[in-house]
């Protein structure tokens, strides 16, 4: 009758990483230019890697895709029920 838990997941979760990539794609040239610049003002230099921003993006695809699978679920597997009878 409905869908399956899997396709919902798997539509809200392919809109939720394509923005969560635009804002990496945003973020990271913008933190790494004034990382590098504050960086750049001690004593003893220190080079940024690019693995830093990296893995920061995979964490945060990750913790994304956790919670965003975990309230899918949750509101996929709530009986119809219990909330309308609540209205």
């Amino acid at each position: 009758m409905g869908a399956s838990l899997m396709s919902v997941l798997t539509l809200v979760s392919k809109d939720f990483v394509a923005l969560i990539m635009v804002s990496i794609i945003i973020a990271v040239p913008i933190a790494w230019y004034f990382a590098n610049n504050w960086l750049q003002s001690y004593a003893y230099q220190t080079d940024l890697s690019w693995w830093i921003f990296a893995g920061s993006g995979v964490l945060l695809i990750v913790i994304s895709l956790i919670t965003v699978g975990y309230q899918a679920f949750k509101a996929a597997s709530a009986n119809p029920v219990n909330s309308l009878r609540s209205e």
